[in-house]
């Protein structure tokens, strides 16, 4: 079977990540286990390509943007509060299916541009993963043997409209359709980030509200309902997931992909939630 074979929502947090150590990582120890999880169901999957969106990549203005050099290659640690420990993942690229995202998503009026660095069709020269790809490919995809391609995709998520999101994560599955390709989709995705008074973002009762009503339509089977969330109430709550969920809900749309809840926790001041979407 072609097509989308696997998909999933996938925090970023790297307090999750056991090898770099940080302060207060036994906090996230049901994340841990759930990205685990993830991990050994997309490999029972058996992907070609693992399709992350990421949240905090290279952004183009009004437009996703796909990361198009042969390879890309990502670098967590060492942290500030850590053990000193570092990691290194590369991937090469699956510019095929770029080309054939970016087909499917102007057939539906949605912007999509490549994105290059130096000499892109030398393997030399790679492009950087954000920590949005990194933490979760760590998991899912960066020791499966053999190991998939990547195609590694970032919003512009100020000024588009919200109702293209969905689009895009249509256009991911025809694509994956159309090129024959076995392809997993990774929504990468922190939830509320004003859980904790002294955190960076301060605290807001908007992001425990915001991660309830994730959760709830999560467990509907329903994520294409965060459309109809408040955006007010959303930039409350600081969440970097609203997007990447809908990319998310539209490749899954019509389709008989069900969600199972693995984890949700608030280790530090955002939120982290684990979903895999299989099909019965």
């Amino acid at each position: 079977m072609s097509g989308l074979v696997f998909a999933c929502i996938a925090p970023h947090g790297s307090l999750a990540v056991p090898l770099l150590g940080e302060r207060g990582m036994e906090k996230a120890q049901a994340t841990r286990a759930a990205l685990e999880e993830l991990g050994r169901r997309m490999a029972a999957a058996q992907p070609e390509t693992i399709v992350v969106v990421t949240p905090h990549g290279h952004r183009i203005d009004m437009a996703f943007s796909l990361l198009n050099n042969m390879r890309v290659q990502g670098t967590l640690g060492p942290e500030e509060d850590g053990n000193g420990n570092s990691l290194t993942l590369s991937f090469a690229v699956d510019r095929q299916l770029n080309a054939a995202i970016i087909e499917e998503a102007q057939k539906m009026d949605v912007p999509v541009k490549n994105v290059y660095y130096a000499v892109d069709d030398d393997p030399a020269f790679s492009m950087p993963l954000d920590w949005g790809a990194t933490v979760p490919l760590y998991f899912i995809g960066a020791m499966f043997r053999p190991k998939p391609r990547a195609v590694i995709a970032c919003p512009d998520r100020g000024n588009m409209d919200w109702q293209l999101f969905p689009k895009f994560g249509k256009a991911i599955r025809l694509a994956a359709e159309g090129t024959g390709r076995r392809v997993g989709l990774i929504a990468s995705a922190d939830m509320g980030h004003a859980h904790d008074i002294h955190g960076p973002y301060g605290f807001n009762p908007a992001s425990a509200e915001y991660d309830a009503a994730s959760i709830q339509a999560v467990q509907d089977q329903e994520p294409g309902r965060l459309l109809q969330f408040d955006l007010d109430w959303m930039q409350r709550a600081a969440t970097d997931s609203f997007g990447q969920i809908l990319n998310l809900a539209g490749a899954i749309e019509g389709t008989d992909f069900r969600g199972e809840l693995l984890s949700y926790e608030v280790p530090t001041y955002f939120g982290m939630m684990c979903v895999a979407y299989e099909k019965p």
